[in-house]
């Protein structure tokens, strides 16, 4: 993780990428045990009964033999960016609210930025394609490469050790490939299902399944 603000004041508070940040359950990328997650996506099936992730779709951040660390991509909240980070208002992508990202720490913030340079650099590090986590501690003329867009989480989502791979064996997640469209997505209520109906024929039909069974 390149940082965590508290909401509350916007101050930065956090150590650099894989450090050990307040709240934070990661302690290193090293000894992998299956298949690493990072940078994919999961998506709730409607088999999984817990109304924090209700027809969630979670971008893995980090994932270990510690457990795993992502961020919910479609809850986005009613309080714009600019209220506790007023510093990074012009580059929220829409719309330009703060996302729940998860049940965990809620009162800090996580940043993922689009940017067109690749590189790690002081207050940035890549994930995949253009996109990266950012330290939204800084302004945005103190990170290293430039920034085109932003998406503020409050919150996160975190497992421990073996707890995401038994919720997946449990048919609880589908894991599929991510899109860097998904993370800034102009319409994240749309997410679950625009996901599920790119992938195969089983999965694309799930995308149809009723929010409410007694309506079938």
């Amino acid at each position: 993780m390149c940082g965590y603000v508290h909401l509350v004041d916007g101050r930065g508070g956090a150590a650099p990428a894989g450090g050990d940040a307040a709240g934070s359950p990661m302690s290193d990328h090293g000894d992998m045990t299956g298949e690493h997650l990072a940078g994919k996506l999961l998506v709730a099936s409607p088999a999984l009964h817990d109304p924090n992730f209700d027809r969630t779709v979670v971008l893995v951040i980090e994932h270990g033999a510690d457990g795993a660390l992502g961020l919910v991509l479609n809850r986005p909240s009613d309080t714009e960016i600019g209220e506790p980070l007023p510093q990074w208002g012009r580059q929220a992508a829409e719309p330009t609210v703060v996302f729940v990202g998860g049940p965990v720490s809620r009162t800090s913030a996580i940043g993922l930025g689009r940017s067109p340079e690749a590189g790690r650099a002081a207050g940035w590090q890549p994930l995949f394609g253009p996109l990266g986590t950012l330290d939204l501690g800084l302004d945005p003329d103190q990170v290293g490469v430039p920034i085109e867009h932003i998406r503020v989480f409050a919150g996160y989502a975190g497992w421990g050790p073996g707890q995401l791979e038994a919720e997946i064996d449990a048919s609880g997640w589908f894991v599929v490939a991510a899109e860097a469209e998904d993370v800034l997505s102009a319409d994240p209520r749309m997410l679950w299902r625009r996901v599920l109906r790119r992938q195969p024929r089983a999965l694309a039909a799930l995308a149809n399944f009723p929010v409410d069974l007694s309506n079938n």
